[in-house]
């Protein structure tokens, strides 16, 4: 009799032990995860804090260009609204969704301002145009880089979860599934990202 309970009692404690070793491997993942939206945060707001920037810029060039000009703050501000929202639950359906709707609008702004931009080449040719022009296409690499090490962790952590057998504690734990960052198919056909000087896109 004591020899079967002392199994049993091995036998759960084993068990417990394995569990546990699951609960702490998807916190680690988790974290993972979450760390690598935190760089596509600081990227993303590094992008925000050049946008006024580039506005006040092209303000003193493009006069009758306020709707245009209006529209890429607009744009900029709802873009930070839903970096903040999503940056409060990585990797949330909702809020990442918010944010690749809200990246594409403010992409379609910019792009806008650039077409707009080629009648004005006394302003393609600002000095401080140009700075801020390398500086936001620098900023865009970092967010492309930041965006794709972040889809890789959440890849590897929607795997974990899904596998046996941590997708029978994962849910009971509290690990649902996490969100990619998913381009807007109509933006993905086109340039996200631009480049004010001479008449190069990216």
């Amino acid at each position: 009799m004591v020899t079967v309970l002392l199994s049993v009692l091995i036998a759960i404690g084993i068990i417990l032990i394995y569990v546990i070793a699951i609960y702490n491997r998807l916190v680690r993942m988790r974290n993972r995860f979450k760390n690598a939206f935190s760089q596509i945060d600081v990227q993303l707001r590094r992008r925000y804090d050049l946008i006024p920037n580039l506005v006040e810029t092209a303000r003193a060039y493009l006069k009758h260009e306020h709707d245009t000009l209006e529209a890429v703050i607009q744009a900029r501000n709802h873009a930070l609204t839903a970096i903040k929202a999503a940056g409060a639950h990585p990797g949330d359906s909702s809020g990442m969704k918010s944010l690749a709707g809200a990246e594409a609008a403010m992409g379609s702004a910019l792009l806008n301002l650039q077409a707009v931009m080629e009648n004005y080449p006394d302003l393609k040719a600002d000095q401080t145009m140009a700075q801020l022009s390398e500086e936001l296409v620098s900023t865009e690499n970092r967010v492309s880089f930041a965006r794709q090490a972040y889809n890789d962790e959440v890849m590897l952590f929607n795997t974990e979860r899904e596998t046996f057998p941590a997708v029978i504690f994962a849910a009971m734990f509290g690990f649902h599934e996490a969100a990619l960052w998913e381009l807007d198919e109509a933006a993905a056909g086109k340039a996200v990202r631009v480049s004010f000087q001479g008449s190069d896109t990216l």
